[in-house]
């Protein structure tokens, strides 16, 4: 049951206390049902008063000595028209209350709902990263070995043809030696003859040994094995420029010249009739990876060489020129050509057109890779049956 009391908070009943004695006189009040001195005089006469009823019941009445009955009724329906309106908008407040109440506890709910997913996030987030790391550690690990094993693949292949290179020399070296030998001891034969002033006998031996013959062989013999010496000392130098793939610091180098290196060591390798043209405009100095071209190159060549088997007049020509800011290196051969099928392919890893066993699919691979690293290009153009053309673009002057 309402009471008085409760309806007409204490914040509001000086202002009653005004508004009822400014109408119905300074002696005016309101008193709760047990007496309570709600607002107006505070010693209030107890008669002339009117009940305030509120939902059919009286909760207080309204005192006003004096004051005609038709005038207190009125200021009793107006008392309870105020307390209607107030006890309804308590009820609305604390409806409103409970409605914000209970919408905060939901908000509430709801952030600690999102404050624990955003944690599991957080969590899967960080457990992904580090997937993701992991991943990618394993990946470049496994590109590392890859490259590695390529790498290793391009040194067999080329110590092949170096072991070719340089037998064909020492062979004849070799022979000469022990052909120089023979002729050392025919002139030793001579020694004790020239020693002895036999004139006679030296003119005999010298036309048995045939010494003009030998002299002169002899010294074509030096010739010869100088030239193979040479050659070798060649070889082993393109193999010293060419040898240190493993430095990684950039240089500023002449691309042309570990052009020549290259193809001095793919040359040998060639077959009868077969050639390798060079076509080198000057190039500006390029900083670069020199080694890791020279990787780039051999593989190209190699490709190149491979192309051209069983073709008594095949042709590698290799170019170079500068194109505006770029080094423009092209490598092309009258092989057997690629379909367009295998050039979509050509530079996947592991992807090779060789019998098993005989290519890693990877020279094409790492050879794209370093020349992205420089920030070029390398692209292809190729027709079956009448060779390729692999276009090499390096910034220039770096």
């Amino acid at each position: 049951m309402s009471t008085l009391q409760s309806l007409v908070p204490a914040s509001a009943r000086p202002r009653l206390t005004a508004i009822l004695t400014g109408w119905l006189g300074p002696s005016a009040a309101l008193l709760a049902r047990n007496g309570e001195l709600i607002a107006g005089a505070p010693t209030p006469p107890r008669n002339d008063s009117c009940p305030v009823n509120f939902e059919l019941e009286e909760i207080g009445r309204i005192y006003a000595p004096g004051c005609k009955p038709e005038t207190l009724v009125q200021a009793a329906a107006m008392m309870e028209l105020l307390l209607d309106a107030w006890a309804r908008y308590q009820m609305a407040a604390e409806l409103q209350e409970a409605v914000v109440e209970a919408d905060y506890s939901e908000l509430m709910a709801r952030n600690a709902e999102l404050a624990a997913s955003e944690a599991r996030y957080k969590t899967l987030s960080e457990q992904l990263e580090q997937r993701v790391r992991e991943q990618v550690a394993q990946i470049e690990a496994a590109q590392r070995q890859l490259y590695q094993a390529e790498k290793l693949a391009s040194v067999g292949r080329l110590a092949a043809g170096v072991a070719h290179e340089i037998n064909n020399p020492i062979g004849f070296i070799k022979s000469n030696l022990t052909t120089g030998k023979d002729y050392v001891g025919r002139i030793g034969k001579l020694v004790s003859v020239v020693r002895q002033k036999d004139m006679q006998t030296l003119s005999i031996l010298w036309q048995k040994l045939d010494m003009d013959f030998l002299l002169e062989d002899f010294s074509a013999m030096i010739d010869e094995s100088i030239d193979g010496a040479e050659r070798i000392a060649r070889i082993v130098a393109d193999l010293k420029a060419f040898s240190n793939v493993d430095r990684a610091e950039e240089e500023v180098a002449d691309i042309n010249e570990n052009l020549r290196t290259v193809a001095r060591i793919v040359s040998g390798q060639l077959a009868a009739g077969q050639r390798l043209d060079l076509d080198l405009q000057p190039l500006p100095p390029t900083l670069c990876l020199p080694a890791y071209l020279n990787q780039v190159f051999l593989n190209m060549l190699t490709n190149a060489r491979q192309a051209i088997a069983g073709h008594g007049d095949g042709f590698i020509r290799i170019s170079s020129r500068q194109v505006g800011k770029e080094v423009l290196i092209q490598i092309i051969d009258n092989g057997c050509g690629m379909n367009a099928d295998t050039q979509s392919h050509i530079f996947e890893p592991f992807f090779t057109t060789r019998p098993q066993g005989q290519g890693t699919g990877l020279g094409l691979s790492a050879a794209r890779d370093i020349i992205q690293a420089h920030g070029g290009q390398i692209e292809v153009d190729s027709v079956p049956g009448r060779g390729a053309t692999f276009t090499i673009r390096l910034p220039g002057g770096r």
